[in-house]
């Protein structure tokens, strides 16, 4: 009960990961190059989890969020630079979720005005009228719709003897292939993670006894959130396989209709749906919140959901104008399939400023706690070898196609 109480940012964070941008990527991986992109998706799973552990070790032990740490060891213009990356990844993340769920209505023939004016309308309210620990329940309510994606997976029975010849395969002289390496850590390591679960520990007011319950929070996360990403792999990738053909997928049309062979064109849809929708969801409300407490962080104003909107008028403001503007260039129509992946690629090029941050933070926290020793060598090598690999494969990938 008491591991209950205070899981919650680690689950929350994690279902957000696996957003409308990583499933998109997630499928284009499977349709392009079939299970080729399988085993990248169990090797991120303790890359995932060290960083957010240091941003949790951060958070509880500092009880200050990511942006008033920068701006305390490195001053003003670090955390502007700092909070300036993530605005930019925040706001490229939320034009992907919007996307994500005006795609979800056109399947169903509803007009993406429609949409996105019910979903802003709603996340509005929700943020409102709730405290933190609502909005976390919330959040993971609908993220748990996710779960229906592996649910589709266990349906497509996969060839396991294609698979197996599929995962060893890594064609690292192609560019296309290269470009959804780098989208695909991208999807997984994302800016805007890091900032919200250090916010989300600390409104949570989670103390240093609890710092165990925390990283198992985050654990079951990483896990769950890499298991969501190869499922959908691996419905595009049995379907498309099957069928004879790898091909790109240009709308969330064809991605729906990709699983439609085994559960029929009414339920593939239905559940891709209600999958897509609980993404999008969850990484809206947790990327809207980011970019409202981090500013808030760096400018002085109050940025928590324990305050009315009457005494933090700055946060609510900034949270429901990123909504209103985000869902307005959305509406005039874009490419949702190749927004989606190329945020992801994005986030993968902003990784050195935001991990370098991250490790530096965490060598300089007080004993106990402080990174040193292998743990921080382990950590100072996946950081390097994730940053080094999303840097290279995604300017490979732009230069080259």
């Amino acid at each position: 009960m008491r591991f209950l109480a205070i899981a919650g940012p680690g689950l929350v964070v994690m279902l957000a990961d696996t957003d409308a941008g990583s499933v998109i990527t997630a499928a284009q991986s499977g349709a392009q190059w079939g299970y080729q992109l399988l085993l990248l998706q169990g090797l991120l799973i303790p890359v995932l989890f060290v960083v957010q552990e240091l941003t949790v070790r951060l958070g509880i032990v500092t009880g200050k969020g990511h942006g008033d740490l920068i701006k305390q060891h490195f001053g003003n213009v670090w955390a502007w630079v700092s909070v300036g990356s993530l605005l930019v990844a925040c706001l490229g993340a939320l034009m992907s979720e919007m996307s994500g769920l005006a795609g979800v209505g056109l399947m169903y023939g509803v007009p993406s005005w429609v949409t996105l004016t019910a979903v802003v309308v709603g996340l509005s309210l929700m943020a409102y009228t709730g405290s933190y620990l609502s909005v976390e329940r919330i959040a993971i309510l609908l993220g748990a719709f996710e779960l229906v994606f592996v649910l589709v997976a266990w349906k497509a029975h996969p060839d396991t003897s294609a698979m197996m010849a599929d995962v060893l395969k890594v064609p690292l002289r192609d560019s296309r292939y290269l470009f959804l390496v780098s989208a695909n850590i991208g999807a997984v390591i994302m800016p805007w993670m890091v900032f919200y679960q250090q916010s989300a520990v600390v409104e949570k007011k989670l103390r240093i006894g609890e710092l165990r319950a925390a990283r198992w929070d985050t654990a079951i996360g990483a896990v769950l959130t890499q298991v969501i990403m190869a499922a959908v792999l691996v419905v595009t990738a049995a379907t498309l396989a099957r069928s004879g053909r790898h091909v790109a997928l240009d709308t969330v049309q064809e991605i729906g209709d990709a699983i439609t062979p085994f559960l029929g064109p009414r339920a593939g849809r239905l559940l891709f749906g209600v999958g897509l929708t609980g993404a999008a969801l969850v990484a809206a409300i947790v990327v809207t919140l980011t970019a409202a407490r981090a500013l808030g962080e760096i400018m002085g104003y109050r940025h928590t959901l324990e305050h009315s909107p009457r005494e933090a008028p700055w946060f609510y403001a900034v949270y429901t104008l990123a909504l209103i503007i985000v869902a307005i260039i959305v509406s005039s129509g874009a490419n949702l399939v190749t927004l989606g992946v190329g945020v992801q690629v994005m986030n993968a090029l902003l990784l050195p400023l935001v991990l370098g941050f991250l490790y530096l933070l965490a060598r300089r926290l007080p004993e106990p706690y402080r990174l040193k020793g292998l743990y921080a060598l382990v950590a100072c090598v996946l950081i390097v070898l994730t940053v080094g690999l999303g840097l290279y494969a995604g300017i490979m990938g732009i230069v080259t196609t």
